[in-house]
């Protein structure tokens, strides 16, 4: 007997947008086990390709600060037990602290943060995260942060739900520009709302793209014009559907949100050719409040209250 629950297979459903039946016989044929339940919906036509994670069950706020002066710029995720803290300004103001820390004094991880003076304050990380429990009378702690030198554009999507930075190689004249800082905030928008996994197709790896190849050999195998084609055949076939398969989970290569007749490398050159600059996007972080932290029907509190202790 295939072990999982009811939950599960509305967990697939939700991540797949396949039926209940379907997701019931994917898990069944997995035994469970998620990751290979949607690889059988793929193969079986019955699915795109699930977004990387589900329902987001934490509380809590994504922030982005930049230092122009020190061309410094960073995300950090700090957790809350609820929605209703992470909206309260004492809360705000003490994410906006560390993160203004980490840009100033650059730790090597959480734990080394915590050891800090906060950023134009007198006392520790920990004690100002101390004195904020006391004061807003819940749990909170810091998840994650990551800390970017260069040339960058942020933003914050959803009051902290999604934050990113785009990391760009351009020259200092052109990054001052207004035209830049426009084009910078765009593509981080795209960041947030399309969600892409890689930058462009040679930051794929090769086991991902090896993957990707077996399920769509597997989907032609499952439709009647295409299942008698030789192997051959078939290869090639892959070779043209890879191209779609990096429109959706490369950066450079997805259409532009906001004009769909070029895609987001076609908008940077533009703008780069009307600025008469060289600029290239060599990266981007995406930081997605709770990603990775899906619960079942866990107490969130306890949780944060565990990770605080």
């Amino acid at each position: 007997m295939a072990s999982f629950t009811a939950k599960d297979v509305a967990a697939l459903r939700e991540k797949t947008n396949a039926g209940m039946m379907d997701c019931k016989k994917a898990l069944t044929e997995a035994d469970g086990d998620m990751d290979k339940a949607i690889d059988f919906l793929r193969e079986k036509g019955l699915a795109a390709q699930a977004k990387k994670s589900g329902r987001i069950a934490a509380e809590g706020v994504v922030q982005t600060y930049t230092d122009e002066a020190a061309n410094v710029s960073v995300v950090v995720e700090v957790n809350s037990e609820t929605d209703f803290v992470a909206k309260n300004d004492t809360f705000r103001s003490l994410v906006l602290g560390v993160a203004k820390t980490i840009a100033e004094q650059n730790p090597a991880s959480v734990e080394a943060l915590q050891d800090m003076t906060m950023s134009g304050k007198d006392e520790t990380v920990a004690a100002a995260f101390q004195e904020a429990v006391l004061s807003i009378g819940e749990n909170m702690k810091i998840r994650r942060f990551e800390r970017v030198t260069g040339h960058t554009a942020t933003y914050v999507h959803g009051g902290g739900a999604v934050g990113v930075i785009v990391m760009f190689d351009t020259d200092d004249a052109t990054a001052a520009t207004a035209e830049f800082k426009e084009m910078g905030k765009d593509v981080a928008m795209q960041v947030a709302a399309m969600s892409p996994q890689y930058l462009d197709p040679a930051s794929v790896p090769a086991d991902v793209l090896e993957h990707e190849k077996g399920i769509m050999i597997a989907q032609m195998k499952e439709d009647p014009k295409m299942a008698n084609k030789p192997e051959a055949v078939l290869e090639k076939i892959v070779v043209g559907k890879i191209g779609k398969f990096y429109k959706e989970v490369c950066l450079l290569d997805q259409q532009y949100v906001k004009d769909g007749d070029m895609d987001v490398k076609g908008y940077v050159a533009s703008v780069a050719k009307k600025l008469g600059a060289d600029i290239k996007v060599t990266g981007f972080i995406r930081y997605a409040k709770g990603e990775g932290l899906q619960k079942k029907e866990e107490n969130f509190a306890d949780e944060i209250a565990k990770m605080v202790k």
